[in-house]
């Protein structure tokens, strides 16, 4: 399994040890309003690890913990998986962060690393990420990674935003330039 490192982040590859940190995180109803529309039971958060530590198993990635270098907390979890979790379907990144740590760039920071694995150990044609329509800062950050918006679709049960980065664009990306910098 893979941890990744970014100047201010360790992205731990989820598992029981994050139990608490991940239900602080997917119990806050702001949080989840455009993940499932509900805060997550306590059960909730097991089987999500357990499903996690499953496709950890099964296919080599998931989703990680980020983990504040500085301070030991768990501040959010991003993925690298199947969209729809369809192993048919394109690999899909995806973020989820705890209110008291938007808007400092942890989720773009987070997003170039898995990318960055993504795209020189799996080598995908593409990855994408999906968003409800009303999440505007999750869309920014897919923007400032240089996804391109191919249009709308239905996946995990709701209308979402789809953008999708190739592996040309991600080569030609700033996001990668700065990847590679902070490497």
């Amino acid at each position: 399994m893979s941890l990744l490192i970014t100047p201010r982040l360790r992205l731990e590859p989820l598992d029981d040890r994050h139990f608490d940190g991940l239900h602080e995180l997917n119990r806050d109803p702001v949080v989840m309003r455009y993940i499932t529309g509900r805060p997550d039971t306590p059960d909730d958060t097991r089987l999500m690890i357990e499903r996690v530590k499953a496709r950890w198993a099964e296919f080599g990635y998931s989703w990680w913990a980020f983990v504040r270098q500085d301070t030991g907390q768990l501040i959010g979890s991003g993925c690298i998986q199947h969209l729809n979790r369809d192993p048919a379907g394109p690999l899909e990144t995806g973020w989820r962060l705890r209110q008291d740590a938007w808007g400092q760039g942890f989720a773009s920071e987070a997003a170039r690393h898995m990318l960055g694995w993504a795209f020189a150990t799996l080598r995908p044609e593409r990855v994408c990420a999906v968003c409800q329509p009303a999440n505007t800062p999750s869309a920014t950050v897919m923007e400032r990674l240089g996804m391109t918006y191919t249009g709308l679709g239905r996946w995990y049960d709701m209308d979402c935003k789809r953008y999708d980065l190739t592996t040309a664009q991600w080569a030609a990306s700033p996001a990668k330039a700065r990847y590679e910098a902070e490497a």
